[in-house]
């Protein structure tokens, strides 16, 4: 090579795929393995990788590394070569590209991969509608045992999936990425330390990077929660609410290659918000009543308590009809009773989305299997 970087045509034009998986381990830097999309093999920098592991007997994949994006046409085909660099020979695969509503040709570049590499699968929803909806269609699709995610600006190294199974093979359900030395500007640095702080303080989930897009699950913990809005980020903390074994592992970061950075503070507000949510829906989205009836006994017990007080006074003889008192006392009793409702209504909603998350439909477009 000339020492020039290859464009995103060249990596698709030159594909070289390799379509059958082995079903016994190969050497991993065997270049007769690798799918090379016309580069030469990516350096695996073997002393920070896991060691090789055999890759299961069955035909279904073991790993399914899913990846949302949003007009990350540029990265993709040199993504998907570096996964399969990183996984074909150890693991059985697929991986799944996730459109979030891609203006641009995302979505023509996966069907071109696609058609020279099988084991690259695609799935487009009808608009941008967040990182929460596109992760969780991608998990509805995902055959994997190991469910990895990881983001499409390939800022993320994959070369370090093999690190991630590993973990999850000695037993663990959850492991979450490090960037130990993160690539990214002051300001986001900045910022990033305060959200993560704050999260370690009220979750009590000892990690560094609870934002890392880096992570891999055991499957099953990926039916436990349902995720909406941002909440997707706090998987790790509410994992380790419900007794899996959650850890972390040092990962690399690399600088942003293609595209520019959609992070920023406004994305960190909605983050401290979601966490509020995090903390409320733990403790009380089975049992809304424990938190709605307990504040409505406090509002009806002090209403009641001023009316008594008033009460008193009226038999000995004291006007009461133009004290604000009396008003406070009546609308503290209704704001309980409102409360109390509200807790039963929660109840009730509560039990109707836990019989429904499941078979809610997603607003995917079309798919490439």
């Amino acid at each position: 090579m000339d020492g020039t970087a290859p464009s995103r045509d060249d990596l698709l034009s030159s594909a070289a795929v390799i379509v059958d998986q082995p079903t016994t381990p190969a050497p991993p830097e065997a270049p007769e393995d690798r799918v090379t999309f016309g580069l030469s093999a990516f350096d695996p920098r073997p002393s920070l990788m896991a060691p090789s592991i055999a890759p299961p007997t069955s035909t279904a994949p073991y790993v399914s590394v899913v990846v949302p994006g949003l007009n990350e046409a540029d990265s993709l085909a040199e993504l998907a070569l570096r996964v399969d660099q990183a996984l074909r020979g150890r693991f059985t695969y697929e991986f799944i590209f996730v459109d979030d509503g891609s203006t641009d040709d995302s979505w023509a570049v996966i069907a071109k991969i696609h058609a020279e590499n099988p084991l690259v699968k695609g799935i487009r929803l009808r608009k941008n509608f967040g990182k929460a909806t596109a992760l969780t269609a991608g998990f509805r699709k995902a055959k994997g045992d190991v469910v990895v995610t990881m983001d499409a600006d390939l800022q993320d190294d994959p070369a370090d999936l093999p690190s991630f199974i590993a973990k999850v093979q000695e037993g663990l359900d959850v492991v979450v990425g490090w960037k130990v030395n993160r690539l990214d500007p002051t300001n986001r640095l900045v910022l990033s330390r305060i959200f993560n702080g704050t999260v370690r303080s009220l979750t009590g989930v000892k990690l560094h990077d609870m934002n890392c897009g880096f992570k891999a699950y055991r499957r099953e913990v990926l039916r436990t929660f349902p995720i909406y809005g941002d909440l997707f980020r706090f998987i790790p903390a509410l994992a380790a609410w419900q007794g899996f074994r959650v850890t972390e592992i040092p990962v690399r970061h690399h600088a942003r290659k293609y595209g520019t950075s959609r992070y920023g503070l406004e994305r960190i507000l909605r983050g401290f918000f979601d966490l509020l949510s995090v903390l409320f829906l733990t403790r009380y989205s089975k049992k809304p009543m424990h938190l709605f009836g307990l504040i409505g006994l406090v509002f009806t017990a002090v209403g009641l308590l001023i009316n008594a007080y008033l009460t008193f006074l009226w038999f000995f003889g004291h006007k009461i009809g133009d004290r604000p008192l009396l008003l406070l006392g009546v609308l503290m009793i209704l704001l309980g009773i409102q409360l109390f409702s509200m807790g039963f209504i929660g109840e009730f909603l509560a039990f109707q989305m836990q019989q429904r998350h499941q078979t809610d439909e997603l607003p995917v477009r079309e798919e490439i299997e």
